[in-house]
């Protein structure tokens, strides 16, 4: 009899808690239960969730080669610092060389879309083997050819002609068949007739930084590059600048390459270093504005 009890009590305790738990758990179901809301359309997310508002997509930039020559390293930097903060769909490389270099590379199929000349002579090989359009050519920038020393020498020479002394051991210039700066000091020397005369003396560099570092480490005692170069270096100083009328003027041409993939992009660039903006900067780095 006893036993019977048992039994019965345990099945009434089990009955009664699978109902209290029934019970809470509808209690449950209804207490979270969702209400319907009305949506935009919009099938991502659950119904009635905040949908994050339209926004840049994130994509890749578009990346924008620009060949410059090196005389042109700090204003193309800061160029390009100022462009890209109005452009951050656009992310601006800059590859510095001699402005000959540059040219072979292009002529060579370098993946180049924007060239920025030192001089006409190496745009102008390029537009001629159909790289860049004439029409799409600016001739913007213009510089001057002057002689340095180190800041601080005994000796400073005040004419081409005071560099035959020998005070003057080595004189730098920029490989004239690659470097329009070293092209325009030897037509300064061959119009003095010291070119010649010099030969010994004259050490080559492959671009004008490199003369610009002759002089400042001590390893030519003169050199000829551009204003804008001298401008840069505190360790070096103008010593003068040659006659204007015995070398053709340097000009900077800019020309967007024909092989370009991102030929809207370069366009609005290459219209960029023509604004108020950019010919601020060149200004400020002693540039001349030939526009």
């Amino acid at each position: 009899m006893l036993a019977f009890f048992e039994v019965l009590f345990v099945v009434f305790r089990n009955g009664f808690l699978c109902a209290l738990f029934g019970l809470a758990a509808v209690i449950a179901a209804a207490c979270g239960q969702q209400p319907e809301f009305p949506h935009s359309g919009n099938d991502v997310g659950l119904p009635g969730e905040a949908q994050p508002p339209p926004s840049y997509s994130g994509s890749e930039p578009v990346p924008l080669l620009v060949f410059a020559a090196a005389s042109l390293a700090e204003s193309m930097k800061k160029i390009e610092t100022a462009y890209e903060l109005q452009h951050p769909h656009v992310e601006v490389s800059i590859n510095l060389a001699a402005s000959g270099t540059l040219q072979r590379q292009i002529e060579q199929g370098a993946p180049a879309d924007i060239f920025v000349s030192a001089g006409s002579e190496q745009m102008d090989a390029l537009t001629e083997k159909g790289l860049i359009r004439k029409e799409n050519v600016s001739r913007f920038l213009g510089n001057q050819l002057v002689v340095i020393v180190k800041k601080g020498a005994g000796k400073v020479p005040g004419s081409l002609e005071q560099l035959q002394e020998d005070t003057f051991g080595a004189i730098a210039l920029g490989q004239p068949e690659t470097v329009p700066a070293g092209q325009y000091a030897k037509q300064a020397l061959d119009s003095a007739g010291l070119w010649d005369a010099l030969s010994d003396k004259l050490v080559f560099g492959k671009d004008v930084r490199s003369v610009l570092t002759y002089v400042e480490t001590g390893n030519a005692e003169a050199g000829l590059v551009y204003r804008t170069d001298a401008l840069v270096s505190g360790r070096v100083e103008v010593a003068f600048a040659p006659d204007a009328d015995r070398y053709d003027q340097p000009v900077y041409p800019v020309g967007l390459v024909d092989e370009s993939e991102h030929k809207e992009e370069a366009a609005d660039f290459i219209a960029f270093l023509q604004e108020e903006e950019a010919m601020r900067i060149f200004s400020d780095m002693g540039f001349v504005d030939l526009r």
